[in-house]
């Protein structure tokens, strides 16, 4: 499969260079070498990126969302209360438009629109993925009410602190709203492969490929690989296997003008020597390409990484991950309060399953497993029963079909599992009666998922996952579930452990809920 994408792309290329220009594919090492006469390095001008109309359209459509937003923010809020208008009494402009129509259908739109800008709200580095978008809506939400409060105060008006409390929280809340469908519309655009930058990978073959899986898992990102370069020939006998087109030996900017691509992405520590990376950024000037470098400090995110300049020297400032004090507090008072009030809520779920259960299969109802805990201590896990009573007798014959590479063993037609329990699974319904061990403190809502094995087990990088509370739910869950490696899992639970904040769970929980109704991964 992938030397026929190689070869394509090795068609195409030769269509826009003379016979003389034209590079070489070398079937014996995988990759594609510029021509022996070298011009091919040197016959492009100077290259301009490919122009991004999605980006433009995209935020075109979100500053049109913003604006109906801002609308309906104003219509709700004079509806709903009868004194909107207190500080605008008998003030006419425009004919019979009063001054408190104007300032709310003209100036709320156009006044939220320009903070937006101001907070960073339609850069396109932060829009469609995490948190930062709505961190800055939400900072444009909090400068809207300083503005509204100096702008009454210089104008000596006495607003309505219901009417100023009232539009900023509608325009937060509508604002969000709309931009979340905007999100929902540019992913489903995004798994077709469109609305993407085109990203060309640079590094050694192991590290681009690791870049390369974990883009190509999360589409939502917008990152689209279409080649490789590699800094260094192929040892001699040694062959290149790679989804994507891989070429060795080329100028990078003329070669990404070459392959319709707008991003470099520089992969591991080693793909670029300091002084070559800083001359790749001064071609890059007046491209409109962008250059993205893979950090060689993986795995740590968000508030933790600073950057410290010192004479041009930049410092990547890394700080301790906390895993103890008040947020750690808050996130166990919401844990427990949410498990109950959980419980409370779909009791009535919990019964039907349950009988469901019973009628389908005789044996109890649940299933009780020793797991390994917050640091280290067991416990046992509730959840509902979705395997045959003798599975455990039975796991030892099935061993050699087990297709996890890891402490669990994981089989997509499992015999054991009984029919109601294939569709407990798909919907991650089984794990319910977990709540009852969030309330009682022994796991989270979010968190590394608790395994069936021995304290022993826990070695090395794996023992990291016992200093929280394991979860319902995790960064493994919304990430591929049974279709992650070993490897992949333990990684992911590591990242949760060392970013964990109670907005990243917020996050987690929500992506949980699209997840499980997509049912992907579960078996």
């Amino acid at each position: 499969m992938w030397e026929r994408k190689v070869v394509s792309a090795h068609t195409e290329f030769l269509k826009a260079v003379t016979p003389q220009q034209r590079p070489s594919f070398d079937p014996d090492l995988g990759v594609i070498t510029p021509p022996s006469n070298g011009m091919a390095r040197s016959v492009f001008a100077r290259p301009v990126a490919p122009r991004a109309n999605w980006r433009r359209r995209y935020v075109a459509w979100l500053v049109l969302l913003d604006v109906l937003a801002a609308l309906a923010a104003s219509r709700t809020v004079v509806t709903l209360l009868a004194d909107a208008d207190a500080g605008f009494w008998d003030q006419r402009v425009l004919g019979n438009v009063s001054s408190f129509s104007l300032a709310s259908f003209v100036g709320v739109p156009l006044g939220w629109l320009i903070l937006l800008v101001a907070a960073g709200a339609y850069d396109q580095r932060a829009l469609g993925l995490g948190t930062e978008e709505l961190k800055r809506v939400a900072r444009a939400s909090l400068a809207m009410a300083a503005a509204v409060s100096f702008l009454a105060l210089g104008f000596k008006k006495d607003l309505s602190r219901a009417t100023v409390a009232a539009i900023i929280i509608f325009l937060l809340l509508y604002t969000l709203v709309v931009r979340f469908a905007a999100r929902v519309v540019l992913r489903r655009i995004r798994r077709t492969g469109r609305a993407s930058q085109k990203v060309l990978l640079v590094g050694r073959l192991t590290d681009a490929l690791a870049v390369h899986e974990v883009v190509t898992r999360n589409y939502g990102a917008g990152l689209h690989p279409i080649a490789i370069h590699l800094p260094h020939h192929p040892r001699p006998g040694e062959r290149v296997n790679a989804p994507v087109p891989v070429y060795v030996g080329w100028d990078l900017v003329p070669l990404v003008q070459q392959l319709g691509a707008d991003t470099i992405a520089v992969c591991g520590p080693a793909s670029l020597e300091s002084y070559e990376l800083r001359k790749l950024a001064w071609q890059l000037e007046g491209t409109g390409l962008d250059l993205v470098v893979v950090p060689q400090v993986t795995d740590v995110t968000g508030p933790r990484i600073h950057v410290r300049p010192i004479e041009g020297l930049p410092l990547l400032n890394v700080d301790e991950p906390t895993i103890s004090g008040l947020s750690l507090l808050a996130k166990s008072v919401l844990d427990r309060v949410t498990a109950l009030v959980g419980l409370v809520l779909l009791s009535p779920v919990l019964l039907a399953i349950a009988l469901a259960i019973k009628f389908n299969d005789p044996g109890p109802v649940m299933f009780r497993q020793t797991r390994i805990g917050h640091e280290g201590r067991a416990f046992k896990v509730w959840k509902f029963r979705t395997m045959y009573t003798d599975a455990e007798q039975r796991l030892a014959a099935l061993q050699h079909r087990n297709e996890s590479d890891g402490l669990l063993f994981k089989m997509k037609d499992d015999p054991r599992v009984t029919p109601i329990g294939r569709h407990l699974r798909a919907l991650s319904l089984d794990e319910l009666p977990q709540l009852i061990n969030v309330l009682r403190g022994q796991m989270s809502l979010v968190g590394p998922r608790p395994l069936p094995t021995e304290d022993d087990d826990y070695r090395g990088d794996v023992r990291r996952r016992l200093l929280v509370r394991p979860g319902i739910t995790g960064l493994w869950q919304i990430s591929g579930r049974s279709d992650l490696t070993w490897d992949d899992a333990v990684r992911l639970d590591l990242h949760y452990v060392d970013n964990w904040s109670l907005v990243y769970d917020l996050a987690i929980l929500w992506k949980t809920a699209s997840v499980v109704l997509a049912r992907r991964g579960a078996y």
